[in-house]
């Protein structure tokens, strides 16, 4: 340390930051802290007990006079997660915590650390059918670009955030900015996105998403095609049209096979846009968050004259989007034109229906990240052992005790729901990059083959002795007993 550095500073070495902490005072981070002169962690070390998820009392591993005599400990009662564990860096040290216990007799190890990600990003999969932006256009947070526009899927709008171009590839208040939104996204809590040409959301994992000021209550029950498919009969003979608004197919029931098959009637029908197969159109509309996800606020707007030869006076038509949110019931006139009408109690019911198997609107968060680097090499002195460990289903990888899925192929990339972590479990260093917590599991005989650090291995019940910095709470009850043998990576059965 320089000469000028004052006496009761002490430098931490947790980050590429370096940061000089005076006493009393905590790093940039604000997750490591000058005690005393001593580098100490400052939020609780996370201890998953699976007795207090059985409603038992929790029983002390160890009275503090009580001696350890060196054995293992059965540990399957307590998990000990990554959250407030630390960091492995710089890249030679081993991790924070390399934990054995014994599980149904066999003997286990798992390997505890904070992460430092810059090669990780947000996938949030939206439940709206309102259309938010075009594919590839970016996504902003405070005027700042932090992702894009991803494909959508069947009742959501997907979004890609975050990634190593936006968190250092781009100017220091973009990395900032993406930093800020990425900790909130996977910590639940609420951040406004704008979308370039698109919509002004305000999402929170596991919450509705609002859309441009609206609350979404519920995603599609289906495309138009499908809702054709599923309530067909009970239309059969209450209405002799149905007409079911959808960005992407719009259903026609006396068109459609569902239709065909029941026997009935033509009705002369003309829809706008490009017809796929019977019954099934396509780009009725512009997208947007009107009817459907379409920029239509009237459905006539989709409609071409019906066929004087094939349509009837007062020939009845239900118009109905795919949440069931817009509906519109018409009979021709005599020249046949619609005329909007009251809606009668029998197809009311039906409309209550879609909207009744239409499930609650959420917003998934997904944390996406690579690990490499100190991760790795604070597991074993041999990092791609662990790799193949991983992907050969040796070791078990979880994130704050909760599953995670594995992508195939090289290096250990992996996605874990944050809904399914404890509270705050996401933390930050200013390089720009995220702290997440992950957990290594495996048999101890498999640790030693890979090359582990065999002489930084400590017991259960010495981590729980020695460290009085800890909290102990019980597991998500949606998540598998991270310690329990099983499908591994989240692939759960």
């Amino acid at each position: 340390m320089s000469s000028q550095v004052p006496a009761d500073t002490i430098r931490c070495d947790a980050c590429p930051v370096l940061c000089y902490i005076k006493r009393g005072r905590s790093g940039a981070c604000d997750r490591y802290a000058n005690h005393e002169g001593q580098l100490v962690r400052v939020d609780p070390h996370l201890l998953l007990d699976q007795a207090k998820s059985k409603g038992q009392p929790l029983v002390p591993f160890l009275e503090s006079t009580q001696e350890w005599d060196g054995k293992l400990m059965k540990g399957a009662e307590t998990f000990v997660t990554a959250i407030g564990a630390g960091t492995t860096y710089p890249d030679y040290k081993p991790a924070p915590f390399i934990v054995s216990s014994e599980v149904d007799g066999v003997d286990m190890v798992t390997v505890v650390t904070e992460g430092i990600f810059s090669y990780c990003g947000a996938k949030l999969k939206i439940d709206t059918d309102r259309h938010l932006g075009p594919e590839r256009n970016l996504v902003r947070a405070k005027g700042e670009p932090v992702g894009h526009v991803t494909t959508g899927e069947y009742g959501s709008q997907m979004l890609s955030l975050g990634g190593v171009h936006h968190l250092t590839g781009g100017t220091k208040t973009e990395g900032r900015v993406t930093c800020e939104t990425l900790l909130d996204l996977f910590n639940a809590k609420e951040v406004e996105l704008s979308i370039d040409e698109g919509a002004t959301i305000v999402v929170s994992a596991g919450r509705p998403p609002m859309v441009n000021g609206q609350r979404e209550e519920r995603m599609r029950v289906g495309c138009g095609s499908a809702t054709i498919g599923m309530f067909a009969k009970q239309w059969f003979g209450k209405v002799d049209e149905v007409v079911v608004v959808d960005d992407h197919i719009t259903g026609v029931l006396s068109e459609h096979q569902a239709g065909k098959l029941l026997g009935v009637r033509e009705t002369g029908i003309g829809i706008k846009g490009r017809r796929s197969t019977p019954g099934r159109y396509f780009q009725v509309a512009e997208p947007g968050t009107g009817w459907g996800g379409t920029c239509i606020s009237d459905p006539l707007e989709i409609l071409k004259p019906f066929k004087p030869k094939i349509a009837w006076p007062h020939l009845r038509l239900l118009m109905v989007s795919t949440t069931g949110e817009q509906y519109a019931y018409f009979e021709l006139d005599e020249a046949y034109k619609p005329i909007e009408k009251e809606l009668p109690d029998e197809l009311a019911e039906s409309v209550h229906r879609i909207k009744e198997n239409c499930e609650p609107a959420l917003t998934t968060v997904l944390f996406m990240g690579g690990a490499g680097g100190s991760l790795r090499a604070g597991v074993t002195e041999n990092p791609v052992k662990l790799t193949r460990s991983v992907g050969q289903n040796l070791t078990r990888v979880t994130s704050g005790g909760a599953p995670v899925y594995i992508w195939p192929g090289g290096g250990i990339t992996f996605m874990v729901d944050v809904t399914r972590m404890p509270d705050n479990a996401f933390g930050y260093v200013p390089t720009p990059a995220l702290v997440a917590p992950i957990e290594f599991t495996l048999k101890l005989d498999d640790y030693a083959a890979l090359g582990g650090h065999m002489d930084s291995v400590r017991p259960l019940a010495e981590v729980l002795r020695e460290n009085e910095h800890q909290r102990q709470r019980a597991p998500l009850s949606q998540n598998p007993w991270p310690l329990r043998p099983g499908p591994s990576n989240g692939e759960e059965k």
